[in-house]
């Protein structure tokens, strides 16, 4: 699952299984799903040879969503398995990915034995969880030297008119977590858990047209959860803006830049 500064994981999780926010995303994941891009392959290939993903493996793709990342790593021939909390981001996943078991559960209670499997990857999501908890229960299920891969893309916001786009969507977010706000590496500093955080990044580009970015904005979860005439306000200023910018014509096709970061750390034992 792509949002402020967050809160303290008190704020977040009082009350619920995940962050209120999350929510939004179970009635947008048609939605979410044709506007969020997938993942470079570079990215793909680093996150498969840091985390040892392949045949004979055992593979967890937690807070799969609709599954963009899980059907990249279909093809590397490891044994897949994917966590999900919320019902209509499961529907659509398995309607997509019919040959991958799909969980309900959260990050942090993964409903999964102990040193069950020999890597965790998460996509666009980790902000979201609880990072002391997800951290713990991560571990808990990972066998020995098993490792964590993170992976999120990130607007370019080099180009104005992805600046401008992302003031738009910053005049709704409030206090919803947000990977820019780097909140979530809370979970790993000065853990005894997990090794240092590695990371590499690569430039990566989604081809638009003017109402796949106006699903993309849509998709997001403070602005899903929006009633409806306001969502509608959003999507005309997302036209406005592409109308403006990239591309006038509504039919045509133009780049949206971004910047994909990858993150592993591996499994330490603790005695």
């Amino acid at each position: 699952m792509n949002p402020g500064d967050a809160g303290d994981a008190g704020d977040q999780f009082a009350g619920g299984r995940y962050h209120p926010a999350v929510a939004g995303f179970d009635g947008a994941a048609a939605v979410y799903e044709r506007g969020r891009p997938d993942f470079p392959a570079d990215a793909i290939d680093t996150l498969a040879r840091e985390c040892g993903i392949g045949p004979g493996r055992t593979v967890v793709d937690l807070a799969a969503g609709t599954g963009k990342l899980t059907r990249m790593l279909v093809p590397l021939g490891a044994d897949l398995l994917a966590v999900e909390p919320l019902a209509g981001m499961r529907k659509e996943f398995t309607d997509r990915l019919p040959g991958v078991r799909v969980l309900d559960g959260t990050a942090e209670a993964i409903p999964l034995d102990d040193r069950s499997v020999d890597a965790v990857v998460v996509a666009q999501a980790f902000h979201w969880f609880d990072a002391d908890a997800a951290v713990r229960d991560i571990h808990r299920i990972l066998r020995p030297e098993g490792s964590l891969g993170l992976v999120w893309n990130v607007r370019d916001e080099s180009a104005p008119w992805v600046a401008a786009l992302t003031e738009l969507i910053d005049r709704y977010r409030g206090s919803t977590p947000s990977r820019r706000s780097d909140q979530w590496r809370a979970g790993f500093e000065g853990s005894a858990l997990f090794s240092p955080l590695r990371s590499w990044s690569f430039r990566y580009e989604q081809e638009v047209t003017v109402e796949i970015l106006v699903d993309r904005v849509l998709s997001i979860s403070f602005i899903a959860r929006l009633p409806e005439d306001r969502r509608r306000v959003v999507a005309g200023r997302v036209r406005d803006l592409a109308a403006a910018g990239p591309n006038a014509d509504a039919a045509a096709t133009f780049v949206l830049p971004y910047r994909t970061d990858v993150f592993v750390t591996d499994r330490l034992d603790v005695s």
